[in-house]
């Protein structure tokens, strides 16, 4: 089961995507993805933490679409969701937690970072999906401490099937913007012209 409606009005969304245009987080040209393909454009949220202002727009909007999720703690994935999780975490004013990369094998020998509780409600926090296979892994990690896991929040949906692998883990899909509307909403800004914006549009209908 998926719910990836976003929640932003008309303005927030032409907002946001400028934004992530402006900083570098959304670029076009030729990009090779680790899966071998070739990409007209390239999501790279990881450039937010040096840009304070559009970072804590994002927290912001993260907030405001788990206002109707149930959970106690916010859980931030490694590398690129982590400093989003913050800005999530400043505005909702809820503590996070993480699941490392590798378990510690020394001191704690803790595989999730911060205060917890078994049995209490994570909500997984990243940048964006694509296949989803790195979220149903960090899921893996949390529920084996003790935490229920029942949704995952991005940024920006790829829609490139991602939320397939999350539902047959049991999981539920929510971002604050889909790949299409953030890339109509730059071709209506000019930011790319409509040849730009068809080349998108194929790549991105095979994931349809």
């Amino acid at each position: 089961m998926t719910n990836d409606e976003t929640t932003l009005s008309a303005t927030a969304i032409r907002e946001l995507s400028a934004d992530l245009h402006r900083i570098g987080a959304v670029r076009f040209g030729t990009f090779t993805l680790k899966d071998g393909r070739e990409s007209p454009f390239y999501l790279d949220l990881r450039i937010l933490v040096s840009h304070p202002t559009t970072l804590a727009r994002v927290g912001r909007a993260l907030a405001r679409r788990a206002r109707d999720l149930e959970f106690d703690r916010i859980a931030g994935l490694p590398y690129a969701g982590l400093p989003i999780a913050v800005a999530m975490s400043l505005v909702a004013e809820l503590p996070i937690v993480y699941p490392r990369k590798e378990a510690k094998d020394y001191g704690t020998k803790k595989a999730v970072e911060g205060e917890f509780e078994a049995g209490e409600t994570a909500l997984i926090v990243d940048d964006v999906i694509t296949s989803g296979g790195a979220k149903v892994e960090a899921v893996e990690v949390l529920r084996g401490a003790g935490l229920v896991v029942r949704d995952v929040l991005v940024v920006v949906d790829r829609t490139a099937r991602g939320s397939d692998a999350l539902e047959a883990a049991g999981l539920r899909l929510h971002s604050v913007i889909r790949v299409e509307p953030l890339m109509a909403s730059l071709r209506e800004q000019g930011v790319i012209g409509d040849s730009e914006y068809e080349r998108v549009l194929a790549f991105l209908e095979p994931a349809q």
